[in-house]
């Protein structure tokens, strides 16, 4: 079995986040053989813990812009991927916490918020169940990927806003995003990321519930 901190650390390059020059993340470059992080051949998980994506930027940029959000509150960063918004979160003075279902994506977290000196602990969480007991607030980046997904999702952050949980939504305006449930609240250049590689002036932009 792969050993998954080592793999990353070795094939992954630590590098500057280009929005966010400060943070540092484990990311993918041509030679990093992310097949080797496959696992189960016939149902491989992407690795978008690799990358960073347009909606956990705009979050990123957004706790940045406005730090009250998150200082000293207990933040969750829901599909944190590489867990970039969680360790934003953690530098501005906020509680984070992660949850992440992919292992790889799981190992990947704990190696960036060591290697940006930040506390990032883990949390199981079930989207199918009841809201997270102990969060005041949900960022939810780049979670609205797919229709199955999606049709999982809004619930379970409606579900988390009825019970009083703050929830932040980061997106670049993808077909399954639910904007008929959502309000804009801000939006942030993101650079060429995501699954949009041709454009190099994209955009990431931050909902809440309405």
């Amino acid at each position: 079995m792969i050993d998954r901190n080592a793999a990353i650390a070795r094939y992954l390059r630590l590098e500057p986040v280009p929005t966010l020059p400060d943070i540092r993340l484990y990311t993918a470059h041509p030679g990093s053989r992310l097949s080797q992080f496959a696992g189960d051949e016939n149902d491989p998980p992407a690795p978008y813990w690799a990358y960073q994506w347009a909606g956990g930027l705009a979050l990123a940029q957004h706790f940045r812009a406005h730090p009250d959000v998150v200082a000293g509150r207990r933040v969750l960063d829901l599909g944190a991927g590489s867990g970039l918004v969680g360790i934003v979160a953690a530098k501005l003075g906020a509680r984070a916490s992660a949850a992440e279902i992919d292992p790889n994506g799981r190992a990947a977290i704990a190696l960036n918020a060591a290697a940006n000196d930040v506390a990032l602990p883990l949390i199981d969480i079930d989207i199918s169940s009841a809201p997270p007991q102990n969060i005041d607030l949900i960022a939810a980046g780049d979670v609205f990927y797919n229709a199955e997904i999606a049709g999982l999702m809004l619930p379970f952050l409606v579900r988390c806003a009825e019970a009083g949980i703050a929830v932040l939504i980061g997106d670049p305006d993808r077909r399954d995003l639910p904007h008929q449930s959502l309000t804009r609240l801000a939006s942030y250049p993101v650079g060429d990321v995501g699954d949009q590689r041709s454009s190099t002036d994209r955009t990431g932009s931050v909902y809440a519930i309405k």
